[in-house]
């Protein structure tokens, strides 16, 4: 367990964000303006179900209600997967996870603490907190691209967050058109056989038979090897096509991209950018592309700002129903 504790701060209410990956599991507690006060970051035991899964949260929060004097009113989660923002039940995961899919994750939150909590997927909490805070902050319409172990995406429409009638809007990562290389989800040719970081591994070994992590592939690539930056460059190209389908689709034009492969965006910031410019949007309104500002608490923080919108959403319709 690591934790990056801040001087404990005496609070009369917080908000708590969580990020649960495949690998670990951020928690964060925020004041009703989204400002951090601590965070800890805890190992996500993904093979072991969840209600370890969750377990792990519920040790994070108390850790951190411990070290700052308050009262908790809400959790938002965001989780990898499609979930369903209504029940609170994961409905779709990844292999990576085990007894994920069809967990009723805010019941078993709800039921360990008593305060209200909400759940979103991973990528759209993601760009909830880049607009409630980050690097589109108070924009309209955003596309968020995650670029990390897999390809996400979301969108933000007229000020709201869609998440379309199955919660599946925005999932860029899994267009098809793209080749025909298998993907993750058993499907072809998506976006994320090319510009993940497990595809950028995997593509590059398709090249030269060398196996390297993508990290080492982008360590490559700035040397000058050509292999390694042909994979980048098919990468980048992916992306921006991807971007211009959707601002075709849906008319956005800003987007915001982070994720641990968006590190090497010197790498693909190049062919984005040309392919961008050969084949601007219908609109005539360039696109414009923006760095996450909150790394690593982009999920949790856009987790909380839901927590908070509910919240508020449920204390204006109590009030007005008590009035009538």
């Amino acid at each position: 367990m690591t934790a990056t504790p801040a001087p404990p701060r005496q609070t009369d209410t917080v908000l708590a964000g969580v990020d649960i990956g495949g690998t670990t599991t951020q928690v964060v507690l925020c004041t009703d303006t989204l400002e951090v006060l601590d965070r800890v970051e805890l190992a996500t035991p993904a093979a072991e179900g969840g209600h370890a899964m969750v377990g792990t949260v519920l040790d994070g929060l108390r850790l951190l209600l411990d070290r700052v004097p308050s009262r908790l009113v809400g959790v938002g989660v965001g989780a990898a997967g499609v979930v369903d923002t209504h029940t609170g039940h994961v409905l779709v995961a990844s292999d990576s996870f085990t007894g994920w899919a069809g967990f009723a994750v805010t019941d078993t939150i709800e039921a360990a603490l008593d305060v209200p909590a909400f759940l979103d997927n991973d990528v759209n909490a993601f760009l909830r907190g880049e607009v409630s805070r980050g690097a589109v902050t108070g924009e309209s319409h955003a596309l968020g691209m995650t670029l990390g172990t897999g390809v996400g995406g979301a969108l933000w429409m007229d000020g709201a967050l869609l998440n379309g009638p199955h919660g599946a809007a925005g999932e860029i990562g899994h267009i098809p058109g793209f080749g025909d290389i298998l993907c993750s989800c058993g499907g072809r040719g998506h976006l994320e056989t090319l510009a993940s970081g497990r595809s950028l591994a995997a593509r590059f070994a398709d090249r030269t038979g060398r196996d390297l992590d993508a990290r080492e592939v982008a360590a490559a690539a700035t040397a000058g090897d050509r292999d390694a930056r042909a994979v980048f460059e098919a990468a980048g190209a992916a992306v921006a096509r991807a971007i211009l389908i959707t601002a075709g689709m849906v008319d956005v034009t800003t987007v915001v991209i982070g994720g641990g492969v968006s590190r090497a965006w010197t790498l693909l910031e190049p062919p984005v950018l040309a392919a961008l410019a050969a084949e601007p949007p219908v609109s005539g309104h360039p696109i414009r592309l923006v760095a996450a500002r909150l790394g690593g608490d982009a999920v949790a923080i856009g987790a909380a700002s839901r927590a908070r919108e509910e919240l508020c959403v449920g204390a204006a319709t109590g009030a007005a129903a008590a009035g009538t």
